[in-house]
């Protein structure tokens, strides 16, 4: 319970933190008609997704066409509405604009949102040259984009190298968890037929916040090993129906379970 407190609260610190990071210094902007671009991008970002702030972007970018942010956040909209062409465009100026700020949110979204693994993987390893240490954690706040790489070589096949990866990444000195690191790690094993592996870390996962999937691959472990699974099978179905599963606001969770699935195990 104290571990999951300890995640609920830096959830809530993100929250403050995503609802704040938009507003920019404009003091630090160069140029009259960079700063009241940047009044106006501060104000517009405010009431994103109506089209007043739509078009305060706008107006932002027709006076400082290099304030790489206006593009950003523009951009976001059309994101959430499906509008992928749109969103490229702009989030793609953004980026050559002012890579070591944007070059993680759309390796984020490339993954999450378009499923463009192999994208989000370039972006995310071109980021590496402005942060080398730690590239910092998915806009949603549930993992480090390490390990977002990680679950990207895994879609594609490379099972070994995410596994590799999210255990480095599991190892490196002050790392915080993300909220289902051990999961993704379990699954990955999983996958491999590595189920010692994967069962060491699904119970990992539970002690530090556990959900209907993780409860899932802990009983299938449990029947491939011939061995009583359907208690754990009954507390799946059950957790799952308490709404104690991945969710996102947006889009699906990567190698999230749904009740049919646990239904035929």
């Amino acid at each position: 319970m104290e571990k999951f407190q300890r995640y609920y609260l830096s959830f809530l610190l993100l929250i403050v933190y995503t609802n704040t990071i938009a507003q920019v210094n404009c003091n630090a902007i160069e140029g009259e008609d960079c700063k009241k671009a940047c009044e106006l991008y501060n104000l517009a970002s405010d009431f994103q997704g109506y089209r007043a702030s739509q078009e305060g972007f706008d107006k932002a970018i027709e006076l400082c066409p290099d304030f790489a942010n206006a593009y950003m956040e523009k951009a976001v909209p059309y994101l959430k509405n499906g509008d992928f062409v749109t969103w490229k465009g702009l989030i793609d100026k953004a980026v050559a604009l002012d890579p070591k700020m944007h070059l993680g949110y759309r390796g984020w979204c490339k993954f999450q949102f378009l499923r463009d693994y192999s994208g989000a993987i370039l972006d995310l390893e071109t980021l590496k040259k402005y942060y080398p240490e730690d590239l910092g954690r998915s806009q949603n706040g549930d993992y480090n984009l390490s390990i977002v790489k990680a679950m990207s070589y895994s879609a594609l096949g490379q099972k070994e190298k995410a596994a590799g990866i999210i255990e480095r990444q599991l190892a490196t000195r002050g790392y915080v968890k993300g909220m289902f690191d051990h999961y993704q790690l379990g699954v990955t094993y999983f996958e491999l037929g590595k189920y010692d592996k994967a069962l060491e870390n699904f119970e990992q996962q539970s002690k530090e916040y556990d959900f209907a999937e993780n409860i899932y691959f802990k009983s299938k472990v449990s029947k491939i090993r011939n061995k009583d699974y359907l208690d754990l099978k009954t507390l799946a179905l059950q957790t799952y129906d308490e709404g104690k599963t991945m969710k996102d606001v947006y889009t699906h969770h990567f190698n999230k379970i749904y009740r049919k699935q646990i239904e035929e195990l």
